[in-house]
């Protein structure tokens, strides 16, 4: 195992290269205030490091053991967002790792991470955001993804403004005590889209990333102010530690792949260097009223 720890302004940002298993056995009980994670989907993928191509039943046991590790060091009043996804001729993997979920916490709520959507504008559709088309008389387009939000007992108060939108009709500011400072909830359907690349290979090297929006909202969402230190088990080339660092939270990651780990180090690295110059990686969150 070797480990990185990389600063960015007060926060520590942590990424280990090994098992996520024995990684996570080794963390203090509750010792971990938000989970914020992809496991692989158990698809096919090609990752470089690890066999997404077990049996199923294999792939649940395994799955279960990660999660009652993570069920050990989540903290009472914690959160664990678990990103998954299916693929039309196996719709139903995410359920499954939902129910074996189940037997550890409980699911509070359900996200829909959108990536690319078609809606009519003034009567003209319009094609926002990217996915992978599917060549296929049967299936439609896949666009969404699944964000299981798990907690302890399906009771963790959240700070839904901090990720909040402006109302379109600004009369209900005026019309609503509770609508006073113009925001509402956003609801559980996010739309994050990826960012353009010119290639895959020097870009965004992974074959089952996420945007590091995506992690940064589930963090806002539970709440800055009540977070100590940010998990993800399988970090992959970081998206999770790159919106740790944007927020000023401590990170902790764990990568079993020594290509992803470099990547994610360099990564974050780099961004730790453009910062103070550049602009955020993601849009900035709203104060809470």
């Amino acid at each position: 195992m070797s480990r990185e720890v990389i600063r960015s302004g007060r926060a520590a940002i942590e990424l280990r290269h090994g098992d996520s298993l024995v990684e996570l056995a080794s963390l203090e009980p509750g010792s971990i205030d938000v989970v914020v994670t992809s496991p692989p989907y158990n698809l096919g993928i090609d990752y470089a490091s690890f066999d997404d191509g077990r049996s199923r039943d294999e792939y649940l046991a395994w799955t279960a053991r990660w999660m009652a590790l993570v069920k050990r060091a989540l903290a009472p009043r914690g959160s664990f967002f678990l990103n998954i996804a299916g693929k039309p001729r196996d719709p139903w993997g995410p359920f499954e790792v939902a129910g074996v979920g189940r037997q550890s916490f409980a699911l509070q709520n359900t996200i829909y991470w959108v990536k690319s959507i078609a809606v009519a504008v003034d009567g003209e559709d319009l094609s926002v955001g990217h996915y992978k088309p599917i060549n296929s008389k049967r299936f439609l387009n896949d666009c969404v993804e699944f964000v299981f939000h798990f907690t302890h007992e399906g009771a963790v108060e959240l700070d839904r403004l901090a990720i909040g939108v402006e109302y379109a009709d600004k009369s209900n500011v005026t019309r609503w005590k509770a609508a006073g400072a113009d925001r509402h909830c956003r609801g559980n359907a996010w739309f994050v889209p990826y960012s353009t690349i010119q290639s895959r290979d020097k870009d965004r090297p992974h074959p089952a990333s996420y945007p590091p929006e995506l992690a940064a909202r589930a963090i806002r969402l539970h709440g800055l102010e009540r977070v100590r230190r940010v998990l993800d088990p399988f970090s992959g080339i970081g998206s999770t530690a790159l919106a740790c660092a944007e927020l000023g939270v401590d990170h902790l990651g764990v990568e079993l792949d020594p290509g992803y780990h470099a990547e994610a180090v360099r990564r974050l690295r780099a961004r730790a260097v453009e910062r103070a110059t550049s602009r955020s990686l993601f849009e900035r969150p709203a104060p809470s009223p």
